[in-house]
C-alpha cells in the first residue's frame, strides 16, 4: 500500500500552502481590492508592469480552450498532476525536493483555483525591457507560475548536483 506521508510530505505541503497563499492573495488583491480590471495597467519599475491577463489554455497560453469541455479537460490534467506530484512528494528524499514539489503543487493549485473561480488563469505581472529601441516582452505570468518555475529550478537542481545524483557521461 502506498503511504501518501513521507518523511517530508508536511514541508512540502507547507510549501504548497504559502505558495497558493501568496498566489491567491495577490490576485484577489488586484482584482477586487485595487480593481485592475478598471484601472488598468501600470509599471511596478523599469522591467515590471502588472497588466491583467485571462489565460484559457496551460502553461504560455498554448491549447486555449473557450468551451466547457476544454476548461474541463484542462482541469482534470492539472488534478492528475497535483495527484502525481503528491506521490512524488511523499517519496521525496530531501528538504529540498520537497519544497520544491510543494511549489509546484501549490502553483498548480492556485492556477486550478483560477479556472474553478474565473474558468480561465488570472495573469498579472509583465517583464520587459529595451534596448537599443529594440522592446523585448515576457509572457505575462502569476505568483503560481513562479512557484512553479522557482519548483522546477529546485528539482533540476538537486537531480545535478547534490552529492551521489546520476551524472551523465
Amino acid at each position: 500500500m502506498f503511504d501518501i506521508y513521507g518523511a517530508y510530505t508536511r514541508l512540502g505541503l507547507v510549501a504548497a500552502f504559502a505558495t497558493v497563499l501568496a498566489d491567491q492573495a495577490a490576485k484577489l488583491w488586484l482584482l477586487l481590492v485595487y480593481d485592475l480590471p478598471a484601472r488598468g495597467a501600470f509599471a511596478l519599475g523599469p522591467y515590471f508592469d502588472i497588466v491583467l491577463t485571462w489565460n484559457t489554455g496551460i502553461s504560455y497560453g498554448l491549447f486555449p480552450q473557450q468551451g466547457t469541455l476544454g476548461q474541463w479537460a484542462l482541469f482534470g490534467v492539472k488534478i492528475a498532476a497535483v495527484v502525481l506530484l503528491w506521490v512524488w512528494l511523499a517519496r521525496a528524499g530531501s528538504v529540498l525536493v520537497a519544497i520544491a514539489l510543494g511549489m509546484i503543487l501549490g502553483g498548480a493549485a492556485g492556477n486550478a483555483i483560477d479556472r474553478l473561480a474565473y474558468g480561465a488563469v488570472a495573469d498579472f505581472v509583465l517583464f520587459h525591457f529595451t534596448a537599443g529601441g529594440f522592446r523585448f516582452n515576457w509572457y505575462v505570468f502569476n505568483l503560481a507560475d513562479v512557484g512553479i518555475v522557482a519548483g522546477v529550478a529546485g528539482v533540476l537542481y538537486d537531480s545535478l548536483f547534490r552529492p551521489g545524483a546520476a551524472k551523465a557521461p
